[in-house]
């Protein structure tokens, strides 16, 4: 796997970490940040969990050629 493939996918994995954390803690929290905000990070959060499995379906099909 290349280099950047490989810092590609720490990025979208940490995107996901993150989003997810600042989900966890605005649900848990409530008041404005979480209904401003809330179905913002969980859209985040699916769309940064997209990237990294599209990336690791890229290494999978770049590995079986």
């Amino acid at each position: 796997m290349s280099g950047v493939l490989f810092v590609l996918i720490v990025l979208a994995l940490g995107a996901v970490l993150l989003a997810l954390f600042i989900g966890i803690v605005g649900f848990a929290a409530g008041g404005p940040f979480n209904a401003r905000h809330g179905n913002t990070m969980m859209r985040l959060r699916v769309a940064a969990q997209a990237v990294a499995v599209a990336l690791l379906g890229l290494v999978v099909l770049m590995g079986s050629g």
